[in-house]
């Protein structure tokens, strides 16, 4: 018994210095030209959007926590750097500044930047870039920005020893691993919020079909359900409108999807025989949204979908 108390107490002994050490910086942090270096742990990413339709509200903002063998100290200068990229369908990825060239400085922190904080004994920093300052950067301006462009952040550490840190020296542990949560790199998407899930009330008229008719006007609902997987898109209940069963046959299985691309709205899927589908947008305003569908066995209306009271229909093309 008297033994198992002494080897108690060596073990209480043990976890209160253990408990009391100061933790400490991997020296042999993994970077291609040197043995000990400094990262950049991305704490929070608050903000890594560009809201097409509100560029001048939308912002890259990050807290960062800079993490060395002085806690942060040797930090000179972190430079924020951006390069814009955009998908050519046919063409490939275009940039500005061209592939093979440097990006272009938005911005530089300064050491007096980093502050302590109340949670870690490194010292960390916030910031926000405007959208409009990435754009001014660059020599465009809001009215060459498309949906779904893309904006390349690049960060380059500079330290008072005269070393770089930046993503072309840091190894995929740095980059990628949880521990250093640090990729120097950050895509920031253009993107479009959607919001035209719903259940709505239509007219369609101008029916055509080479296996049924339906003279006049129909009306009915439509739902418009959101794909999770697929943000812009929504599953729709019925791709003919309700023509099918107008003429006697049933919508089924069908699987038809209205796409929001930025305001741009096209259809796709198939029915249950596996006719594919499209859409021509008309005409739009508050009230009405107007447009022709038209499926590859020929099949066609005239649908006019009504807004929900309080959620007018969008801007959409």
């Amino acid at each position: 018994m008297k033994m198992l108390k002494y080897s108690f107490g060596l073990f209480l002994s043990a976890l209160v210095f253990l408990s009391s050490c100061r933790d400490f910086v991997e020296p042999n942090i993994p970077y291609s030209d040197f043995d000990t270096a400094a990262y950049l742990r991305t704490i929070s990413r608050t903000s890594t959007s560009f809201n097409f339709f509100d560029l001048a509200n939308s912002k890259f903002a990050l807290t960062l926590e800079a993490v060395d063998a002085e806690d942060g100290a040797t930090v000179e200068t972190v430079e924020i750097r951006v390069r814009h990229r955009r998908l050519i369908p046919g063409v490939g990825l275009e940039y500005i500044p061209a592939i093979g060239t440097d990006d272009v400085l938005v911005r530089t922190l300064q050491a007096s930047d980093f502050q302590p904080n109340s949670e870690s004994r490194f010292l960390r920093t916030s910031f926000e870039i405007p959208a409009l300052d990435a754009i001014q950067a660059l020599g465009l301006t809001p009215a060459d920005i498309e949906g779904a462009d893309a904006f390349e952040f690049r960060l380059v550490l500079n330290d008072k020893f005269g070393r770089v840190f930046t993503d072309s020296n840091a190894d995929a542990n740095v980059k990628g691993s949880p521990f250093y949560a640090s990729p120097f790199f950050y895509n920031v998407a253009v993107i479009c919020p959607s919001d035209l899930g719903g259940t709505y009330e239509f007219e369609q008229s101008n029916m055509e079909s080479v296996y049924g008719s339906c003279a006049g006007t129909i009306t009915g609902t439509t739902t418009w359900s959101p794909v999770a997987s697929a943000p812009g898109a929504y599953r729709i209940t019925d791709g003919t409108f309700g023509f099918w069963d107008c003429y006697g046959d049933s919508w089924g299985s069908g699987s038809v999807r209205i796409n929001d691309a930025c305001g741009a709205l096209s259809m796709t899927g198939a029915d249950k025989y596996g006719a594919s589908y499209s859409m021509t947008v008309v005409s739009v305003d508050a009230n009405n949204l107007v447009f022709q569908w038209l499926n590859s066995d020929g099949e066609t209306g005239l649908v006019t979908v009504k807004s929900n009271d309080g959620k007018p229909w969008p801007q959409l093309r």
